[in-house]
């Protein structure tokens, strides 16, 4: 299958990688062009916009960061849109708020063109060894066409419903779930220090009981030990997914407290000059600092 891909950071290049080893004919684009690279020593092409990457595909991919760039690549100058061919179906694996994949959906209905979300669980070494959970939402037909790629792309494909916004929300979902987890990490690995437990042995036996599961195994030891860089998923992108959270909450007349909790959390980091150099789970930092556990809040 000819298939085009927009957005090459850790996730989409992962993942456009693997789509090349599985035979596709790949094209990539990325807005800076040295990421293209590795992938066109791997086999693929180099695009020199979203709208060429699109125009002779069967399917595009998209991973980009937020709202603005999903825009952009899809309905910009250069974009998706303007040369996604009849038949041809553009599967939106970025994380983007509830209203921007309405919109989104919205103009691909009117001209006619296919869309279907598709936002994923899962870190960048889960992308590359395809163990991805992939959340995806569409019309019946354009599933029928992107649920097969998917599928050689993760460990699970689910099926949310017809609507592609579905999709993005559950996603959203997900991830404040995960926050959530982060915080509860935080909180509980700062008891058990400051009664003299090993945070990382706390971890250890919690996972082998009742919390036995990736998220708490993941999240677990990287609080538990503080290594909080290189990020997996950075601290911007947690508070992006954080605040769309809110928003599509607001929007339904949901209150969520807790999601306000670790809003407040993001703030205080970003505050203290926490950045993209930090993964979101850094959200801990700030339940080990109010304990005296950790000074590196404070540049310690």
């Amino acid at each position: 299958m000819k298939i085009g891909f927009v957005g090459l950071g850790s996730m989409g290049a992962a993942i456009a990688k693997n789509l090349i080893e599985s035979g596709h004919e790949v094209q990539v684009f990325n807005r800076s062009p040295a990421r293209a690279e590795p992938l066109r020593e791997a086999g693929a092409s180099v695009a020199s916009s979203p709208a060429q990457a699109a125009l002779s595909a069967d399917a595009v991919f998209t991973m980009v960061a937020d709202d603005a760039a999903h825009e952009a690549v899809t309905f910009g100058e250069a974009g998706i849109a303007t040369t996604l061919k009849p038949g041809a179906l553009h599967i939106s694996m970025s994380t983007i708020s509830v209203a921007t994949a309405q919109d989104h959906a919205a103009k691909y209905r009117e001209a006619g063109l296919a869309l279907v979300s598709a936002p994923v669980f899962g870190r960048p070494d889960a992308a590359a060894a395809r163990k991805l959970f992939i959340m995806a939402a569409g019309a019946d037909e354009h599933l029928k066409v992107a649920v097969p790629l998917l599928e050689t792309l993760g460990q699970s494909v689910g099926i949310v419903g017809n609507d592609p916004s579905q999709a993005n929300l559950v996603k959203l979902i997900g991830n404040f779930m995960l926050s959530v987890i982060i915080e509860t990490l935080g909180e509980a690995c700062a008891v058990a220090g400051k009664a003299g437990i090993d945070p990382m042995h706390l971890v250890e036996l919690l996972t082998s009981a009742n919390f036995n599961a990736p998220p708490y195994k993941i999240y677990g030891s990287l609080i538990a030990s503080q290594q909080f860089q290189p990020p997996g998923f950075s601290l911007p992108l947690g508070q992006k997914d954080n605040r769309l959270m809110l928003a599509a909450a607001e929007a339904l007349g949901v209150p969520l407290p807790l999601a306000s909790l670790v809003h407040d959390r993001f703030l205080t980091l970003r505050s203290q000059g926490l950045g993209a150099e930090h993964d979101w789970s850094a959200v801990a930092l700030c339940a080990l600092s109010d304990a005296g556990l950790s000074n590196l809040l404070h540049g310690g």
